[in-house]
């Protein structure tokens, strides 16, 4: 069913430092909010990249107590986010950092949630459902794609089920985010494109959004045009500083714009398909956009023309199905050149697992905003497609 969207509008955001280096003033940042004990939350990975001794360093540097948790899978668990809120009660600790992708972020804010009120995750799932404000909560991405850092999502796994669910609240937006493009530079040139891809999704999806406006439709813009004019030359230049800022911020914009307007059709669909299949976010969001976009464009084909212009289509003397047609065209040539080639199906994905993944796609907060009211029917089709 379709939410009447208020004519009102509201913006939130962290505090953001962003620049090379910034991830060694955490301490300083930490220290600002009393922290008596620090919990430092990262996975295996990242603390391999050395980015979780940045941290320490900072923090040992102001005299700050912390400890470390770094059990956090690619798609973070309820289990491991309770575990978390168990360390961090018994620990002492009145400050969260994380350093990491999306997974250690989310991680992060679900176990300050849990901090907070006492209960399990699996009872905050939906829009608005926190009613104790989290501890001090410090993000340093480490991916140039998800915007946890600067978002009011929280996306869990509940491997039971074998479902993710959404937590909306300005509650978990952090306090500070210190977006430092030279901790990018560990990520392999297939987490780079998926994260990219994810961002892309980000601002195309906020930018179409029933919940757009003005606030949101410039950090949209912006981001669509810095990430599809720089991906290429990131991934074929990994080192580049200038460039890995330039996605790191689009990156940024992308966060700023769907945490104000929301999202719509890739991410509920994408949410459902990486609950079912562990599967990385970004790839999910790789997979579907092109034929969500193709499904959404006669709901506001204005806007995707805007959308398309943005990324350098010429769109003089076309129709509205000529503008599609390239928009989608782009979009697969960019995925292409980014070396993603995935599929549903190469994944395992068959006919008969679209029924189970249509019904928790539905149930995804982000359908609501999504530009083409959705039925069943229309979420079966598209993943079809996307097989």
């Amino acid at each position: 069913m379709r939410h009447d969207i208020s004519p009102l509008r509201k913006f939130v955001s962290p505090e953001i430092i962003f620049g090379a280096g910034c991830r060694h003033n955490v301490g300083n940042y930490a220290s600002t909010f009393g922290a008596r004990k620090v919990l430092v939350v990262s996975d295996p990975g990242v603390q391999a990249a050395g980015w979780v001794a940045d941290v320490e360093a900072s923090l040992q540097a102001q005299g700050i107590d912390y400890c470390l948790y770094t059990q956090v899978s690619p798609n973070p668990r309820v289990e491991e986010v309770m575990l978390g809120a168990e360390v961090y009660r018994s620990a002492g600790c009145n400050v969260i950092v994380a350093v990491g992708g999306g997974s250690p972020m989310d991680c992060a804010k679900g176990i300050g949630i849990v901090a907070a009120h006492g209960r399990s995750i699996l009872e905050f799932e939906g829009v608005d459902t926190l009613t104790v404000p989290s501890p001090p909560l410090i993000l340093i991405p480490t991916t140039a794609g998800t915007s946890a850092d600067v978002s009011q999502f929280v996306i869990i796994s509940n491997q039971q089920e074998r479902m993710k669910f959404s937590i909306v609240s300005k509650a978990v937006v952090p306090d500070v985010s210190l977006i430092d493009p030279e901790t990018t530079v560990s990520m392999d040139p297939f987490l780079s494109a998926c994260t990219g891809i994810d961002a892309l999704v980000h601002a195309i999806e906020a930018f179409v959004s029933t919940g757009h406006g003005p606030l949101t439709d410039p950090h949209a813009l912006e981001a669509m045009r810095l990430i599809n004019g720089n991906l290429v030359a990131m991934i074929a230049n990994p080192h580049d500083i200038a460039l890995r800022e330039k996605i790191m911020l689009g990156s940024m914009q992308a966060g700023l714009a769907f945490s104000n307007a929301i999202l719509g059709a890739v991410h509920a669909m994408s949410h459902s398909l990486g609950g079912f299949l562990d599967l990385p976010h970004g790839l999910c969001n790789a997979v579907l956009v092109e034929h969500v976009v193709a499904f959404n464009y006669s709901a506001t084909p204005e806007r995707f023309k805007v959308i398309a212009e943005t990324f350098g289509i010429d769109c003089r003397g076309l129709n509205q199905n000529q503008v599609r047609q390239r928009l989608v065209e782009h979009l697969v040539t960019l995925k292409h050149a980014v070396g993603f080639h995935e599929t549903l199906r190469l994944h395992g994905v068959g006919t008969s697992d679209i029924p189970f993944l249509s019904r928790h796609a539905m149930d995804d907060p982000c359908i609501l905003t999504n530009p083409r009211q959705s039925s069943l029917r229309d979420v079966e089709v598209v993943y079809a497609e996307a097989l």
